[in-house]
């Protein structure tokens, strides 16, 4: 049996993963509480000894808006619905707020963490998978995130999670060329395909999921991971929903989590838990105590199974060593 393997991975995005949904005027004290949150899980995880991949939007990095400007390629997305561009978002806005779009010094306490990933969220947030985009666009998003990494962070990024989960073989294609040998893929249910083509009944299931059994085991071996080509595809497990003031739905929630992370670790098997770190904005508190619940209990499975945490990147290097 496989030695059982909990790999977590975060979108940090801040207002870029957000801006075609809410106003960022309404959201300016969710991501002071983000952004506070942040130092805390670092700690957490350095405290138990987690591994995990943060999956930033390349913009992050920049200092201001002149710097991201600089960076940012010349071929924009040509998205048929405009407003799923940050290019096209940002020059309609009479103000821009920069704590909910810059945060330089977090990126590099992230870099400096240890056991801690930092991976690529694309540099715009941009969508693979949605009409009017081209490949081209895709390849000059993926290099100005690369090059704001190498030139002012000395950092070779090499994993990639697609924005809203959106990809096809394509952009997975593009990816590979452009050095990502790590990409974050789907669970196999059919309510996480096309993530793009949105539909009610696919988020109900997604959400009901998360409550009770709806779709297929959430965790899988190390050897059913595809890799016969580069990239290494990842899938996720369980995407942590945060607790938003209803404890029995919350605490069904976290209990699901554990029993499939107990699964896995009597199997042998990995469980990817992934989430976003602005979904700590509200209810910080309580949603930072159940996570360090999750770490306690990986803590005991590593004691009882020999379950180890490695974030994305170590994963796949397990992969490619098979």
């Amino acid at each position: 049996m496989e030695r059982p393997i909990f790999t977590i991975s975060l979108d940090f995005e801040l207002h870029w993963g957000r801006f075609d949904k809410y106003p960022v005027d309404k959201c300016l004290t969710y991501y002071s509480e983000t952004r506070k949150a942040i130092p805390k899980m670092l700690a957490m995880f350095e405290s138990y000894g987690v591994h995990a991949t943060w999956a930033a939007v390349g913009g992050l990095m920049a200092d201001n808006l002149e710097e991201w400007r600089s960076y940012s390629p010349d071929l924009k997305p040509t998205y048929v619905q405009k407003d799923f561009s940050a290019y096209h978002w940002v020059e309609r806005q009479q103000q821009l707020y920069p704590e909910t779009l810059f945060a330089p010094k977090l990126v590099r306490e992230i870099i400096q963490s240890k056991g801690q990933e930092f991976g690529c969220h694309t540099y715009s947030h941009y969508y693979t998978c949605e009409k009017g985009q081209q490949l081209e666009q895709f390849r000059a998003d993926l290099k100005s995130c690369q090059r704001l990494a190498l030139e002012k962070f000395d950092m070779k990024v090499e994993t990639l999670v697609f924005p809203r989960n959106q990809y096809d073989h394509e952009s997975i294609l593009v990816a590979s060329e452009e050095g990502f040998g790590t990409v974050r893929s789907n669970p196999e249910d059919w309510f996480w395909r096309h993530t793009e083509r949105r539909s009610l009944v696919k988020k109900l299931f997604r959400t009901g999921d998360t409550l009770i059994s709806m779709g297929k085991d959430s965790f899988y071996p190390l050897s059913a991971v595809e890799h016969s080509n580069n990239p290494v595809l990842l899938p996720t497990s369980r995407l942590l929903r945060p607790f938003v003031g209803n404890k029995m739905t919350h605490q069904r929630r976290i209990s699901r989590i554990k029993s499939e992370m107990q699964r896995s670790a009597e199997k042998g098997m990995v469980y990817h838990l992934w989430w976003h770190p602005h979904n700590f904005g509200h209810f910080t508190q309580e949603n930072l105590h159940y996570l360090q619940e999750l770490l306690a209990f990986f803590q005991q499975l590593r004691d009882a199974y020999g379950m180890v945490s490695l974030n994305m990147k170590e994963t796949a290097g397990l992969v490619r060593g098979k």
